[in-house]
């Protein structure tokens, strides 16, 4: 299955893979700290394992991080 991840061209085996696993598969840091947009919608976390990911779909990593300096 061919996919495109945070805008890298991905090929993965297999005919279905749900969102928590393709996580697992990329070594993704804090799962639980990674929203992800599939074709351009935000997926809720609670859906991760049950929302597939197929042939041609977009997905981004989006990682939120505070800090910085209040002045």
């Amino acid at each position: 299955m061919n996919i495109t991840i945070n805008g890298e061209k991905e090929h993965l085996t297999g005919q279905t893979i749900v969102i928590s696993d393709l996580l697992q598969i990329k070594n993704v840091e804090s799962p639980e700290m990674v929203s992800v947009q599939l074709n351009g919608k935000i997926v809720n976390q609670e859906r991760f394992q049950s929302t597939s990911v197929t042939e041609n779909d977009e997905l981004e990593f989006l990682y939120f991080m505070g800090g910085g300096e209040n002045k």
